[in-house]
């Protein structure tokens, strides 16, 4: 038996899926309703929390040895846990090297450092790979697209640290920077909606946490007939469990996705 906890509440989908991947999916007793990676966690694992609330006495009744949150909007779950007893680890990354923090501790907590750092430089690898390729075809004379990512629509609420960092990765310049760099949502509202259209997104990329992208809607709004993004049908959705979730499926899936929407861009309107 490896070291560290052998019974894990996994309280957001990203540990989940990492544990998984480090083959270890055994020690966990206990996910998220929120979590679709893998797919067949859902089946084989019983669902104790949504994000912003968790049965307590569900959770106690798993007898987890460890419990692991994400950020301080589970401050109140962890509490609670705590209070019973429960450790409780909760990680709070952000960006692109705080995730793959997050990805080497909890790889060392269940005894799988050496195959999380195999994992890890695969991942980093990849990025570089992704990083080249956008530098290459930018020295061939090829623009950066205007990119705009929206995790949400009413109130438009522009892209997290770690999703900015990745449109720069493959290729494009995240539209709102200065906001990217605010942890929380209700800080990266965009407050005047026509600023969006000042700045004259290339692409657009809309990631709605929990309800579908709907380009129409989004083309359609007052003054948008001359963004590039509509002008162009540059509009994409990018699934928020492929880009939203601080952990390996945004460094995979996800940055590849944004990396071909970037490169087509490069490739035909750049």
């Amino acid at each position: 038996m490896l070291p560290g906890p052998q019974r894990i509440v996994c309280l957001t989908e990203e540990t989940t899926e990492w544990l998984y991947r480090l083959g270890q999916e055994a020690r966990i007793v206990g996910i998220s309703g929120y979590t679709v990676r893998p797919r067949r966690a859902r089946e084989e694992k019983p669902k104790v929390s949504a994000f912003l609330s968790a049965k307590i006495d569900k959770i106690l009744a798993l007898r987890p040895d460890c419990v692991f949150g994400f950020s301080d909007l589970q401050a109140d779950i962890a509490a609670a846990l705590i209070r019973a007893g429960v450790q409780v680890t909760v990680f709070n990354q952000r960006s692109v090297h705080e995730v793959f923090d997050m990805l080497y501790q909890v790889a060392a907590m269940v005894g799988c450092a050496d195959e999380g750092l195999v994992q890890i430089a695969a991942m980093r690898e990849r990025l570089v790979q992704i990083d080249a390729a956008a530098r290459a075809l930018q020295a061939s004379g090829k623009r950066r697209p205007r990119v705009y990512f929206e995790e949400w629509d009413e109130p438009p609420i522009s892209a997290i640290r770690w999703v900015s960092e990745l449109i720069g990765i493959a290729g494009g310049d995240d539209c709102f920077p200065e906001l990217a760099l605010e942890p929380m949502g209700k800080q990266r509202i965009i407050a005047d909606p026509q600023e969006i259209v000042r700045r004259s997104p290339d692409i657009v990329i809309g990631s709605w946490c929990g309800k579908h992208f709907r380009p129409e809607k989004v083309a359609a709004r007052p003054s948008w007939e001359a963004v590039p993004a509509v002008v162009n049908q540059q509009l994409f959705e990018i699934k928020s469990a492929n880009i939203l979730q601080p952990g390996p499926a945004a460094l995979t899936d996800g940055v590849e996705q944004l990396h071909e929407i970037v490169k087509n861009w490069m490739v035909r309107h750049g």
